[in-house]
């Protein structure tokens, strides 16, 4: 698991699934969640996962090839967003 500001995001997610990242939105200040991810079917492409659900809720990328380092980020309007200090790997 990752935690960057109230934002935890998870790999594998769904039941296992390692072509899966989840990411919940732990705060409630308004701000959305994020994971930001990457695929090993295209391991220099940054992917996003936004939570735009609010608070307590969690969100579930589609599947797709394995994740292999991930982290969350909680975003902040104007300035700089609280994001995990290190890349996690699964």
């Amino acid at each position: 698991m990752s935690s960057g500001g109230g934002a935890h995001a998870w790999s594998p997610a769904d039941g296992g699934d390692s072509g899966k990242i989840a990411v919940k939105d732990g705060s409630s200040d308004g701000d959305p969640a994020k994971a930001e991810y990457y695929r090993t079917a295209s391991s220099e492409t940054k992917r996003t996962l936004w939570n735009h659900s609010g608070p307590g809720t969690t969100v579930y990328s589609g599947d797709g090839s394995r994740i292999y380092k991930f982290k969350a980020c909680d975003e902040n309007e104007g300035t700089p967003d609280d994001c995990a200090a290190s890349w996690t790997i699964p």
